[in-house]
């Protein structure tokens, strides 16, 4: 697998879209019970197939992330060949990004020698939606990047 197995809850939610794939590998209601009673490990096999479509469809809709910690804000805009990338951090303990308060300090102290902003790009080795994958596998949430727009417009006007 170049992903993750869908939990069984993704895999109900997506039920129409799994009776296509298997329809289109010639495998109706009766075999698919069967494979599943007898051969548990093709089962497995295709629902793992199943899974790396969803998530390669998923992941080349993707456009931004956005990855917070204690003192650190990562956003990420995804591009075909390269991700871009604006790294926040603050020298203050008492920030905490992952509240209301920490996202309203760095509103009021965006400026201050309290705050780094970083800019980068890196361009994608291999395939971008495994680069994309692992960003989100280790804590990015996908948006819709209105805080990196407001950023880069803040950055570009200051």
């Amino acid at each position: 697998m170049k992903y993750t197995r869908l939990t069984k809850e993704q895999l109900e939610e997506l039920h129409p879209e799994f009776i296509n794939f298997l329809a289109a590998q010639s495998i109706d209601k009766k075999e698919w019970d069967d494979i599943k009673l007898n051969k548990p490990e093709v089962a497995l096999q295709e629902v793992d197939v199943f899974s790396d479509l969803i998530w390669d469809k998923a992941l080349t809709n993707v456009k931004f992330i956005d990855h917070f910690s204690t003192n650190y804000i990562f956003l990420f805009k995804c591009y075909e060949k390269y991700l871009e990338s604006l790294i926040i951090n603050t020298s203050n303990d008492t920030v905490d990004f992952f509240t209301a308060e920490g996202i309203q300090w760095l509103s009021e102290n965006l400026f201050s020698n309290d705050v780094t902003i970083q800019t980068g790009k890196k361009e994608v080795a291999n395939n971008r939606n495994e680069e994309v994958f692992r960003i989100i596998e280790n804590g990015g949430i996908i948006s819709k990047g209105e805080l990196y727009s407001k950023l880069i417009t803040l950055i570009n006007i200051a």
